[in-house]
């Protein structure tokens, strides 16, 4: 990042009507018809593992993580992780994904999965889940599924959907 003052903050109830017209912007109406919308709309996000990103007090970045489960074994799913165009390729995504990540280890959770670009986020730690042995409930390039272990070995021997986890988010 170059001479910006650049926030990482907790989401709160109150970020929510700015990061959505974000959303808009960015990904357009669009975004409700992918896989990962439909998964999220199953469970709220978790506030205290989702993170916006601001310069002075302009909201330009926000990144959340929603409880899931694959087959049985709980997960976080990231995403949407969303930064205004102007204030792309300053460092601005990676600074949130290594604070959501951070804050989800400290917390005790040991797996993220998203669908996204292996190559941007081999960067703070996701690489590609083999073929076949994990599954969304709608159409997803396998190439894009991946996986972060926030504890060493958190993957062996998981497998299956990725669904909503709603004891987790009663539990809220």
């Amino acid at each position: 990042m170059t001479d910006l003052s650049l926030t990482i903050l907790p989401e709160t109830a109150d970020d929510s009507l700015p990061i959505e017209r974000l959303h808009e912007r960015t990904f357009g109406p669009g975004r409700y018809a992918r896989t990962a919308f439909r998964i999220r709309e199953g469970v709220t996000h978790r506030l205290d593992l989702s993170f916006t990103a601001r310069i002075g007090t302009l909201l330009v970045g926000s990144v959340r993580l929603s409880p899931v489960r694959i087959g049985e074994t709980p997960a976080l799913l990231l995403g949407p992780l969303t930064i205004e165009p102007p204030f792309r390729d300053r460092g601005i995504g990676k600074a949130m994904l290594e604070r959501a990540l951070a804050e989800a280890k400290a917390k005790g959770h040991r797996l993220v999965v998203l669908v996204g670009d292996e190559p941007y986020y081999a960067r703070v730690g996701f690489r590609r889940i083999p073929k076949g042995r994990v599954t969304m409930p709608g159409p997803v390039d396998p190439a894009r599924l991946l996986v972060a272990e926030l504890a060493d070995g958190a993957f062996e021997g998981v497998s299956g959907e990725i669904r909503p986890d709603w004891d987790s988010a009663q539990a809220r």
